[in-house]
Order: C-alpha cells, then sequence, then structure tokens
C-alpha cells in the first residue's frame, strides 16, 4: 500500500471512531488533500471537485474541512484577510509563501522545538505549537520580473 493510501486509510479509520459519516463528497474532499502537495483554499477544492460532484456547495467543503479540522486530520493557515489554506501534511514543516503571486512551499527543516522550550522559559506560556513562515519572491515572479527583489 502507497504512502498516500494507508494516510487515506488512517484517515478513514479516525473519521469512523469519531462517529462520521463517509459521504462520497466526504471522500473526495479528504482525498483531494492527502494527494495534494499545494494548500488549496476552500474555494479551490470546490473548484476541483464539482465536475464530479455538481451538486456539491462550497458550504460542504467548509463544513467537512472543519470536520477535518476537529479530527486533527487537517491543519487551517490563515493569513490576514485571505482566504484560509489547508494542509493535511502534519508532519514537522514550514513554509514560504510568495508575496507576489501566492504560492506555498513546503520545506523541511530540523524541528525547531527548542525555539518552543525557549519561549515558554521565557514568557511562561505552556507552548503547545509553533508556525514558521517565510516571506519572499518565488522564482517564476522573480523571472517574469515582476517582483521588486
Amino acid at each position: 500500500m502507497n504512502t498516500m493510501n494507508h494516510r487515506l486509510e488512517e484517515a478513514l479509520n479516525t473519521l469512523k471512531n469519531m462517529g462520521v459519516r463517509m459521504t462520497p463528497q466526504r471522500h473526495a474532499i479528504l482525498s483531494f488533500l492527502l494527494s495534494t502537495m499545494g494548500h488549496p483554499t476552500a474555494d479551490e477544492i470546490y473548484k476541483a471537485l464539482s465536475p464530479r460532484f455538481p451538486s456539491m456547495s462550497v458550504a460542504t467543503v467548509y463544513n467537512n474541512l472543519k470536520v477535518f479540522i476537529e479530527a486533527k486530520l487537517v491543519r487551517e493557515m490563515t493569513y490576514g484577510d485571505q482566504s484560509s489554506r489547508f494542509d493535511a501534511d502534519l508532519s514537522d514543516h514550514y513554509h514560504c509563501l510568495c508575496e507576489q503571486c501566492g504560492k506555498l512551499v513546503d520545506f523541511a527543516y530540523e524541528p525547531l522545538h527548542e525555539l518552543e522550550q525557549v519561549a515558554g522559559e521565557k514568557t511562561g506560556f505552556h507552548v503547545k505549537s509553533h508556525r514558521v513562515e517565510l516571506y519572499g519572491v518565488c522564482a517564476d515572479c522573480a523571472q517574469a520580473g515582476s517582483a521588486n527583489v
């Protein structure tokens, strides 16, 4: 069984154990999230799946994303007033965000657990997690000359 199928099976078991009924739309949204390396918005998920599910609404996508977030299968990433993006890769990883086109790219780096520990010691917080994002201009935008690099 490949990694994607294994992750899907684990996710389906998690939902089943929570008593969540598996609908074809729910299965398709979950499969889409687990198979993409991107960080789609709810609207992008809707547009990708609507040809297969013409009766599905954007609200259906949002409602299912809430279920997946609650089940800790998906992470919601908010960026000010932009649309939230959703990431089914829950491993320790970080992101680079292009300020020109909005492309969001994962990159692996040794998890910064020490940062959480030091922050907790200095602030008295009980730090549960962290999120690291780097902002700049992607190679495509820089090459197109549309950016101030």
